[in-house]
């Protein structure tokens, strides 16, 4: 395990058998995740020779940061970060009058398939250590000179199969002797996978989870999400409710309105019926358009009467606020296009080639 992942118990360990004192192990914890330390020689006060031992056993992740957009409309930034393999991911950070909010990756690319989604074109390269999560968040944090007070994993990949490592990270990232952002500030978003939703459910966590759900009925969500051929509304509700009990958090239900695809009256009607019951709101999301695929957004009027029809089944909706509209707002656009300039370094189509 690299060293930016371990837990203060398993840096103390791990500080015991190279030879240094327990003590040495809260003066690292604290360089890495309090004052954000990007490389060893900047922990002053640990003696050369140990710093010197820390580089040869435990190369410490610090992500590279590659490109910046902001926007000029709202000061949203989004970063392209190279990984020490040479892959890249993306994140943004995002100013709102409640505080600052950061959206990480959680995987290179992304395997869930999902129709209206730039990530998953290229499919899973691999997922991100718990480091590599935090240093996003530590990079931007560092780059901006602001707090961030609230965290989504919402970027690209699927955090639900990286299970394991967003775990971790979470824990990492909410402990007293790190940057101890709360747990309620912190969402977890996911296409559905049933088994991981009830294990997260045990977990102890206080986390909100958001289910991307994007359709009133199974038929309607296989067309946009390949998970749905594996798990049933049937099967994923239930998982819903389970977190809902076991945790007392709200969930959010996030909603992509497609053009022609899932925003008449209609749908919106059967999904009223649908979520009755459950302990959560609404976050209807105008969805990004992206070149690879022919889905278009639906206009303003659609939007707001399929809200209206949700809030008098006296459903709570909300619909997202469009941050970074005139830059590489997609999930996974600005890494793809990244890619495919250096891949096509001299601007060629495939076809001019």
């Amino acid at each position: 395990m690299d060293i930016k992942s371990m837990t203060l118990d398993e840096l103390k360990d791990a500080c015991q058998q190279m030879g240094e004192k327990p003590f040495r192990a809260k003066q690292l914890y604290d360089w890495m995740h309090h004052r954000l330390a990007g490389s060893y020689d900047e922990m002053t006060n640990l003696s050369l020779a140990f710093r010197e031992k820390l580089k040869e056993q435990y190369p410490l992740t610090c992500l590279e940061k590659v490109q910046v957009q902001e926007s000029k409309i709202d000061g949203t930034r989004k970063y392209l970060f190279r990984l020490s393999d040479g892959n890249v991911i993306e994140s943004v950070w995002m100013k709102y009058h409640h505080g600052n909010s950061v959206c990480i990756s959680s995987q290179v690319g992304c395997r869930m398939g999902c129709r209206f989604c730039a990530s998953t074109i290229g499919g899973l390269v691999r997922c991100l250590t718990p480091s590599e999560m935090l240093d996003q968040i530590y990079r931007i944090w560092e780059d901006t000179g602001e707090r961030v007070s609230n965290l989504v994993v919402m970027g690209t990949g699927e955090p639900m199969d990286n299970y394991d490592n967003l775990v971790r990270f979470v824990r990492l990232l909410s402990s007293q002797e790190g940057l101890n952002i709360s747990q309620r500030n912190i969402t977890v978003s996911t296409c559905g996978i049933v088994p991981n939703m009830y294990k997260l459910a045990d977990e102890g966590l206080q986390i909100t989870l958001a289910l991307s759900l994007h359709a009133p009925d199974d038929e309607t969500r296989k067309t946009l999400m390949p998970i749905a051929n594996s798990y049933s509304l049937s099967e994923v509700l239930p998982a819903c409710k389970e977190y809902y009990k076991k945790t007392g958090r709200r969930l959010t239900f996030e909603y992509s309105l497609v053009q022609g695809v899932n925003d008449n009256l209609d749908e919106a009607k059967r999904l009223t019926a649908l979520l009755k019951d459950m302990q959560g709101h609404v976050n209807l999301i105008p969805v990004n358009p992206i070149k690879e695929r022919d889905f278009v957004q639906s206009d303003t009027g659609h939007i707001q009467a399929f809200k209206n029809k949700l809030e008098s089944k006296k459903i709570h909706v909300t619909i997202r606020r469009e941050m970074g509209r005139d830059i590489d707002g997609a999930c996974g656009q600005l890494r793809r296009r990244h890619t495919q300039e250096m891949q096509n370094p001299d601007g060629l189509s495939q076809e001019e080639n």
